[in-house]
């Protein structure tokens, strides 16, 4: 790899000097009370929103990882990456329904929809996953590429990564999360798309691609047989995993709850969605060319993660080499700025608040604000550990994602759907499902102390994505059974939460949009269908 020269460092310097001056030009206004601080006051409009969505899904592991799915032969892994039409479903189906009920948290829907109950359980969960996962993996991946980029300490790298997102995190809030993240996913997009189209031009376009790999290379589906990416095993647990992440997820679902009303809000996620459809394009397509120039003999890379660096040291002229290792660290930021805010107001609605109710608004943003110190802190606590995780481990962290989801998402999706689903019925599911979920990741680690043909070695041993299906229909059937064998809630309570409860009024108030957002709509199922059928390796 080519270090960066001094036009590159003018470059990384000028972008932290408009990110800081942004994010204090945010901190400068007064933040008010819990809306402002948590929820940007309620009032940002459809383009921030969707870049927000958009920059906080894609962090630097993400670029790295995509890039080398696109290299290591797991092509399979670009339908995790054209789920628009799920960032569609938040905003058409999703988002009146927590709009409506004036929502800061997805714990705190849950409360509306069914019982104080279900919310205690997915508030803890989610704060735990969040800090063991979500605030971990990114750091640690963080401090990685930020090391391997600018030439630098590991432990310099990823501490001060964080506590300069920390800094901006807990004065700003909100606020200066998402007008941060704007800036940092344009960033990201033309440095990413800039090396896109020189890769192309290295090895000779598309065409030339296509030829050097061979066509069968370009093939997302694979038979149903396959042990690893089963086709319809994928398909179903990818839509699964995709509705929890984009629809359910606090994460994610916080920025469109910022939008200063529902049109602005579905138009975010509109615009979010176009913008997922770019990462199958500006990032795992790199990593393909990557592949073919070391082929060609004109890259030398030992593994598929180090593809995107490599090819971007090595094509990019000086300045825009400095730009794109800027939307690199942008990635890293926005990702964790998102996450430490995501923490915060989980911590402070849907427990403290919950425990305290007549806290003062000022005091809770004050609460908030410690909140985020302490997770900045957890999570440099906790870099040590990951750094002497495995990178089969850390693999292994995105296969969790199938055994936290089934249960969350068939609450969520069958809660709005199915009036007659009731509190203890989402109660059981979202318990017994997590225990499951935690049960296959323990008996996947002691697989091999068991004796092979065995059930619990079959439910061990079975291919992550099959589980994850089978798990899915389990919680279905769960959550009807026990909802149908006990007293259905009362009417006045789901009103104006699910389908069958909306009344009139609501009914002509959801026509919050234009034959614009239709049309924009379809544009975007379009290009994912198209996709889907071109990369069939033919």
């Amino acid at each position: 790899m080519k270090s960066l020269d001094t036009l590159d460092w003018i470059c990384i310097s000028i972008y932290f000097l408009v990110l800081f001056g942004l994010a204090l030009w945010v901190i400068l206004k007064k933040t008010k009370n819990t809306e402002d601080y948590f929820l940007a006051g309620r009032n940002i409009g459809w383009f921030v929103v969707g870049a927000s969505i958009f920059a906080s899904n894609i962090g630097s592991e993400h670029v790295v990882g995509l890039a080398g799915a696109g290299a290591g032969d797991k092509m399979p892994m670009l339908i995790f990456e054209i789920q628009a039409w799920v960032v569609l479903i938040l905003g058409w189906v999703f988002l009146p329904f927590y709009a409506r009920s004036g929502v800061f948290t997805m714990p705190e829907f849950l409360e509306r929809r069914f019982s104080a109950k279900s919310r205690w359980f997915l508030s803890v969960v989610s704060l735990v996953a969040y800090i063991l996962t979500k605030v971990s993996v990114t750091i640690y991946a963080g401090g990685v590429v930020v090391s391997a980029l600018l030439g630098i300490n590991f432990w310099v790298g990823a501490i001060a990564t964080v506590i300069l997102t920390g800094v901006y995190t807990i004065f700003g809030g909100m606020r200066a999360v998402v007008y941060t993240e704007t800036l940092q996913a344009i960033i990201l997009v033309i440095g990413a798309t800039a090396l896109t189209f020189i890769g192309l031009d290295h090895v000779g376009g598309w065409g030339e691609l296509k030829a050097t790999l061979g066509p069968e290379y370009f093939n997302m589906w694979r038979p149903p047989s396959d042990p690893d990416f089963p086709w319809p095993s994928l398909f179903i647990t990818s839509t699964i995993i995709g509705i929890w992440y984009w629809c359910t997820d606090q994460y994610i679902v916080q920025r469109t709850l910022t939008a200063k009303n529902l049109k602005e809000g579905r138009r975010g996620a509109i615009w979010g969605a176009f913008l997922k459809l770019l990462p199958v394009f500006i990032f795992l397509i790199p990593g393909v060319i990557a592949l073919a120039l070391k082929q060609k003999g004109l890259l030398e890379w030992d593994t598929p993660d180090q593809a995107f660096p490599v090819l971007m040291s090595n094509l990019l002229p000086s300045g825009l080499r400095g730009l794109v290792a800027a939307g690199l660290l942008a990635a890293l930021m926005s990702s964790l700025a998102s996450v430490f805010n995501s923490c915060s107001t989980l911590f402070t609605v849907d427990i403290y608040k919950k425990l305290k109710p007549d806290t003062p608004e000022i005091k809770l943003v004050r609460i908030g604000r410690i909140a985020t110190l302490v997770v900045v802190f957890l999570g440099i606590i906790w870099i040590p550990i990951m750094a002497n995780i495995s990178g089969v481990l850390y693999e292994y962290l995105q296969s969790v994602q199938s055994y936290i989801a089934p249960p969350i998402t068939a609450v969520f999706l069958l809660g709005i759907f199915y009036k007659r689903i009731n509190a203890t019925g989402a109660y059981a599911t979202l318990v017994i499902g997590f225990i499951i979920g935690m049960g296959r990741i323990a008996i996947e680690l002691m697989s091999d102390s068991f004796t092979s043909g065995s059930i619990l070695h079959t439910l061990a041993t079975m291919n992550f994505l099959t589980f994850g299906a089978w798990f899915f229909l389990f919680c279905i059937i769960l959550l009807v059974a026990v909802s149908l064998l006990t007293p259905a809630q009362d009417e006045k309570q789901l009103a104006g939460l699910t389908f069958g409860t909306l009344s009139s009024k609501e009914k002509s108030s959801e026509k919050s949009y234009s034959w614009v957002d239709i049309a924009a709509s379809v544009v975007i199922l379009a290009i994912v269908i198209w996709v889907m059928i071109s990369f069939n390796g033919t």
